[in-house]
């Protein structure tokens, strides 16, 4: 008797559930910045974004990027698009959150209601943005396998 599901569909399936964990917080992140904006706290608005950036987007591209090398792998789809641009999308977002998003959260948070946060957040939202549309286009190629 053949098993319910296969070790393909159940790391198919790990891997949504690993995009939607680690990237479904940061279409969120716009509307954290505009309520701390109407007063509800800049400081715990930024030090909410680099919590969750290093302790759920970090820890969600690993598990993304495992599992997808897995099924690249495993279906033989190395020479594919849309797997090229995944693991590109992988290395851009880390590298934007590792070397941005984190750093550029933690000053913000010390300067929160300061001018000098002002240049800090909006490279935060220009940020949220690019990883939001890589994450997007990244979806649209990996379902239509480009």
């Amino acid at each position: 008797m053949a098993p319910a599901i296969s070790a393909y569909e159940l790391v198919t399936a790990l891997h949504v559930i690993a995009v939607t964990v680690a990237f479904g917080v940061v279409f969120a992140f716009p509307l954290i910045r505009s309520a701390a904006a109407s007063g509800a706290g800049p400081a715990a608005a930024r030090r909410l974004e680099y919590t969750v950036a290093r302790y759920l987007i970090n820890p969600g591209l690993l598990v993304v990027l495992a599992a997808g090398i897995y099924l690249a792998s495993s279906g033989h789809h190395w020479k594919e698009f849309f797997v090229q641009w995944g693991l590109a999308a992988v290395i851009v977002i880390g590298a934007l959150v590792g070397a941005i998003l984190i750093p550029s959260a933690k000053k913000a948070e010390q300067l929160a209601g300061q001018p000098e946060a002002a240049p800090l957040e909006r490279r935060l939202a220009i940020v949220g943005w690019a990883i939001s549309l890589i994450v997007v286009v990244t979806i649209v190629l990996m379902v239509g396998q480009v």
